[in-house]
């Protein structure tokens, strides 16, 4: 009888992370080393006066997650399917092409500093540090092996022991290194800080690369193959809807999380982020050794989960939009994964410092936004595809809002990569 107790709270303990299984995904891909040091950057340089920040992208994310799930449950199409048969297929192959480039950027900064990190990590235990690229090679073959299981489901569940030690760490964090409580409330009110002229600090760009790494247009696509192989269907409309709110919620906790330690500590004592590894040097003396073990242990947990998307991203998309299966043990997607892969090499071997391109490489994210919301804006409101599920005045005044507001963080994207050069 106690065996079959046993045996029947781990099948329900099964069905129910089952049904969050998809959205641990999109948060393991969007909580990130790019995301870690965007609002790493936006605490040390600003305080907690971009928080606002966070919450209207979260409330986008939440919005955009919703309606292309939505869709995909209504007509059983993917995102990419749905762009090359009722849009126009060369807009399926820009965002192949966009989102690709993308990743491979972010293949490579992730990936370098996971390995910066360790390497300033290890310098605790052995004299020196051990060399980046020996870190880099080993999360690189760990995602690979990983990935060679080649079934969705067991991705996700490995994503979701990383995603768990990620959120335990930056939480610990939060309250080991906390701002003041006013801080926190005040930085709710949207504002855009003021520098003093001739800083180098840009406040413009820091906004743009926290909207990009949050409302990611991959993050939506993907969100539709998800759905899709889920095996979800309209009466699955509130699963759907609760999977994505967890997800957002725990994206705002964990992104604010980061922010409020840079915030509580590098902003108090005037320190500039110029490199991830900075983090590991400059909150040392501020915070101790253990505050900075379980900050570390974080961002390589941050940098591992985004890589398991990152790689897959590419044969997922080629899949998604010729609409063969999708079965990763085939030997071309498995050169093309170990190709991706292997990029995140680079930064370590040839000791570039990856943080520049990272915070970069998010502002552009934001630039592609606008089409990512203007697709799905056409998509939806299509009585021929949508029936009687097509979009009503309210998700219509929703979705305006969204497309005024990426195209605001697009132009401001673009002024800040303008004052960086």
């Amino acid at each position: 009888m106690q065996a079959q107790n046993n045996t029947s709270l781990k099948q329900k303990w099964s069905r129910a992370l089952a049904m969050f299984l998809p959205g641990i995904f999109l948060l393991g891909f969007n909580i990130g080393t790019g995301s870690v040091t965007a609002m790493a950057k936006a605490g040390a340089d600003y305080g907690m006066s971009l928080l606002w920040t966070i919450v209207a992208s979260c409330l986008c994310t939440f919005f955009m997650i919703n309606l292309y799930g939505r869709y995909t449950l209504v007509t059983g199409e993917t995102a990419l399917q749905a762009f090359r048969r009722h849009i126009h297929p060369a807009v399926g192959i820009f965002f192949i092409v966009a989102l690709t480039a993308g990743v491979c950027g972010s293949v490579m900064g992730v990936m370098g500093i996971v390995a910066d990190i360790c390497h300033e990590w290890s310098k605790s235990f052995v004299e020196g540090g051990v060399a980046p690229v020996y870190f880099a090679a080993f999360f690189v073959s760990l995602v690979y092996f990983i990935f060679w299981n080649g079934r969705t489901q067991f991705f996700e569940r490995s994503l979701a022991v990383i995603v768990a030690i990620m959120s335990a760490c930056f939480l610990i964090n939060f309250f080991i290194l906390m701002p003041p409580p006013a801080d926190i409330l005040n930085g709710l009110v949207p504002s855009i800080p003021k520098v003093s002229e001739g800083s180098s600090k840009g406040p413009l760009l820091i906004i743009a690369s926290m909207v990009g790494t949050t409302v990611f247009s991959g993050l939506f696509i993907i969100r539709t193959t998800l759905v899709k192989e889920a095996g979800w269907s309209l009466k699955d409309y509130k699963n759907q809807r609760n999977d994505a709110a967890v997800s957002v919620a725990l994206m705002f906790v964990i992104s604010a999380a980061i922010m409020a330690a840079a915030a509580g500590t590098l902003h108090v004592e005037g320190a500039t982020l110029a490199k991830a590894s900075q983090m590991i040097e400059l909150l040392q003396p501020l915070a101790g050794s253990f505050a900075v073990s379980i900050f570390a242990l974080g961002l390589v947990a941050a940098g591992v989960s985004s890589q398991f998307p990152n790689v897959l991203m590419l044969p997922w998309l080629l899949c998604d939009y010729s609409g063969t299966p999708r079965d990763m043990t085939l030997p071309k997607y498995r050169i093309l994964v170990l190709l991706i892969s292997l990029l995140g090499l680079v930064v370590p071997i040839f000791a570039a410092r990856p943080l520049s391109v990272m915070i970069v490489s998010q502002a552009f994210n934001a630039v592609i936004l606008p089409l990512t919301v203007a697709c799905i804006f056409y998509l939806t409101n299509q009585e021929s595809l949508m029936g009687e599920h097509k979009n009503n005045w309210l998700a219509n005044l929703g979705l305006a809002v969204i497309l005024a507001f990426s195209v605001f963080t697009s132009v401001i994207g673009i002024q800040g990569v303008m004052q960086l050069i």
